[in-house]
């Protein structure tokens, strides 16, 4: 790139230096031959006035000789009579036909130039004053001035060719960083940046892969998010499954048991054909981690939720666990997917049961606001001791992958909501799950702020 830029200030500016060259270096040659002319015309007009007073040839003699032009021998004097005084140098023919048109006039002479001045005498005859310009009067200084615009012309393309290469290796300089950071993504190096520089073209590039970089490892960060939290599902199943293996074991020929292995198994299989076919959906699972499914059509909460504790409640009364639900007998409307919700309840409720001692009693009670609906999970257990770690993802105390909090947290934020943890009534820990169902109303301040703004328009 650093050769072809300089190829072209190379070649633009020799053209413009060429341009303004050519054209002055001509005009100085003109100059120096009007000049020279110029010149032999005042000597020419110096001898005037001598052969108005006299017609001495004597006399004339000394007045040619008494010129700068007739001491270098390059001026004579052609008289009537056809004498001729100082060195000649014009044609007979020239000189004819400058008397016979009575004006001043230039011929060609070998090595030069003669200016033919014709003189009107008092006879009516004309002597003709001739003055011989040789061609080094003619080019004088010419030479020198076309070297000096060669010079300059010359600078100017080195300066433009300089300042080309400056620019080309600032260009050059930033597209190498450019390439350098997309082939350390390339190669999987997700953390490698650019700091944009160069021309605004390429600072706008920079910008954009710096933009793209970090959009890609956000995407691959969701996806390994979402990766865990769809693995996570499978603890529900796998956890009733458990159960159900535990008693099938002590109670070998119970026919009852064996109905709900095989239940917990086809539980079990649904949540993997869940699981993959989320993972194959356009977009993959990072969509509904991020947040994204939290679009799609709402549910009823309460009926998610007596539906689920059914669930539960078998795995309560194997572990003589007492439990109550509140607030679920009216419909609850709320904007997150029905599978969204029951996979954050499977992941409360599986803490429940993971973190606490068999016998120990739990609450569910479903709160309708004005605009927002909570999902209050409490239990009679030990409780939480450290509440900023606990809603750390992927962070547990109690030997688990830490996921349940983080999978219901995100759930209720994606709704502009939140979770809270807490103290139960029932002395241990309680999770409240709030989503919201409605904009948060404006304040008083910000609706009369409003209310003006409306007045003034």
């Amino acid at each position: 790139m650093r050769t072809s830029l300089a190829r072209v200030a190379t070649a633009v500016t020799a053209m413009v230096a060429l341009s303004f060259v050519v054209p002055l270096g001509l005009l100085n040659g003109q100059m120096a031959h009007d000049r020279a002319l110029a010149a032999a015309e005042r000597q020419a007009a110096s001898l005037v006035p001598v052969l108005s007073v006299t017609g001495d040839p004597a006399a004339l003699t000394d007045a040619v000789g008494s010129v700068p032009a007739g001491t270098a021998g390059r001026l004579a004097l052609h008289l009537p009579t056809g004498q001729a005084l100082g060195a000649p140098h014009a044609p007979p023919a020239d000189l004819a036909e400058a008397r016979r048109l009575g004006r001043t006039s230039t011929v060609g002479a070998p090595g030069g130039k003669v200016l033919l001045r014709p003189v009107l005498l008092e006879a009516g005859t004309f002597a003709v004053i001739e003055v011989y310009v040789p061609q080094q009067e003619l080019s004088r200084g010419v030479a020198r001035s076309w070297l000096i615009l060669a010079l300059v012309a010359l600078a100017l393309v080195l300066v433009s060719v300089a300042m080309a290469d400056r620019l080309a290796k600032r260009v050059v300089r930033a597209t190498d960083r450019l390439v350098r950071a997309v082939t350390h993504v390339a190669a999987g190096d997700l953390a490698a940046r650019v700091e944009p520089q160069g021309p605004p073209e390429l600072r706008a590039a920079g910008e954009a892969f710096n933009h793209m970089a970090d959009r890609l490892a956000r995407l691959l960060a969701a996806e390994r998010e979402a990766g865990a939290d769809l693995s996570h599902r499978l603890r529900t199943p796998l956890t009733a499954l458990r159960v159900d293996l535990d008693g099938l074991a002590a109670n070998p020929g119970d026919p009852a048991r064996l109905a709900q292995s095989r239940g917990a198994l086809e539980r079990l299989e649904t949540a993997v054909d869940e699981i993959i076919a989320a993972a194959r959906r356009p977009g993959g699972p990072s969509g509904a981690a991020a947040g994204g499914s939290a679009a799609a059509a709402g549910c009823d909460a309460s009926e998610v939720v007596r539906r689920r504790l059914a669930f539960w409640s078998a795995l309560a009364e194997d572990q003589d666990r007492g439990w109550d639900l509140a607030g679920a007998d009216a419909p609850a409307p709320v904007p997150v997917p029905e599978a969204e919700l029951a996979a954050a309840l499977d992941a409360l409720m599986g803490n429940i049961f993971r973190h606490t001692p068999h016998g120990t009693a739990f609450r569910l009670t479903v709160h309708r606001g004005r605009s927002s609906t909570g999902l209050l999970f409490g239990d009679a257990g030990p409780g939480i001791a450290d509440a900023d770690a606990a809603l750390r993802r992927g962070a547990s105390g109690a030997g688990s992958t830490g996921l349940g909090l983080d999978i219901a947290r995100r759930l209720a934020e994606s709704t502009g909501g939140s979770l809270r943890v807490g103290t139960s009534p029932l002395g241990g820990a309680q999770i409240e799950v709030w989503l919201r169902t409605a904009p948060k109303p404006a304040s008083r301040r910000s609706a009369r702020r409003a209310q003006r703004r409306a007045a003034r328009h």
